[in-house]
C-alpha cells in the first residue's frame, strides 16, 4: 500500500499541530489512559483505518494494555474484561461514531450512562477525544495512511 502523501504533518503543518494540541488536551484530562486508547481503537475499528488501528493498538501493549482486551474491543458487550467506565465509554464511542446510524444522533440513555461514570469536564474531554480520534481516522483513511508507517524512519 502506498500513502497519497508522505509528508501531511508538514503541508498541514498548523492544522496537524492543532489536532495534537487537542489530543495534549484529552491526555490531561483525568481520563485513564487505557479507557483513551479503547475508544481510539473502537473508533478505528468502525472506520476502518488501519493507520490508527496499528498506531493505538502498540500504544495501549506499550501502556501495559492486556491480549485479551485488545482482541475482544471490537466485541466489548460480549467480553468480561471491560469496566462499567470503560464499556460507557465505548457505548458513546460507538453511537458518536455511527452518528448517521440514528436519527436523533446519540441515544439520550448512551449519553446518561457516560454522565453517570463521568463528570462534566471528564465527559466534555471523552468527547473531544472521540471527535479527534474520528479526525485522524478520516486523514488517514483519506490519504491512505499506511500501518506502521509511523513506526519507520522518514528514510525508509
Amino acid at each position: 500500500m502506498q500513502s497519497r502523501m508522505d509528508n501531511f504533518a508538514k503541508v498541514a503543518a498548523k492544522g496537524y499541530r492543532a489536532m495534537l494540541d487537542v489530543g495534549a488536551y484529552v491526555a490531561r484530562s483525568g481520563i485513564p489512559h487505557a479507557t483513551l486508547e479503547l475508544v481510539k481503537i473502537r473508533a478505528s475499528q468502525i472506520n476502518g483505518c488501519g493507520f490508527c488501528l496499528d498506531m493505538h493498538g502498540h500504544d495501549a501493549k506499550k501502556a501495559g494494555e492486556t491480549d485479551e482486551r485488545l482482541f475482544t474491543v471490537a466485541a466489548w458487550r460480549e467480553a468480561p474484561y471491560f469496566t462499567p467506565e470503560e464499556r460507557a465509554a465505548l457505548a458513546l464511542t460507538e453511537a458518536a461514531t455511527r452518528i448517521a446510524d440514528n436519527p436523533h444522533g446519540v441515544p439520550d440513555e448512551v449519553w446518561d450512562e457516560a454522565a453517570d461514570h463521568y463528570d462534566e469536564e471528564q465527559l466534555a474531554a471523552l468527547v473531544m477525544a472521540i471527535a479527534e480520534i474520528n479526525a485522524w481516522n478520516r486523514v488517514n483513511v483519506t490519504i491512505r495512511g499506511v500501518a506502521g508507517s509511523h513506526r519507520r524512519p522518514a528514510s525508509a
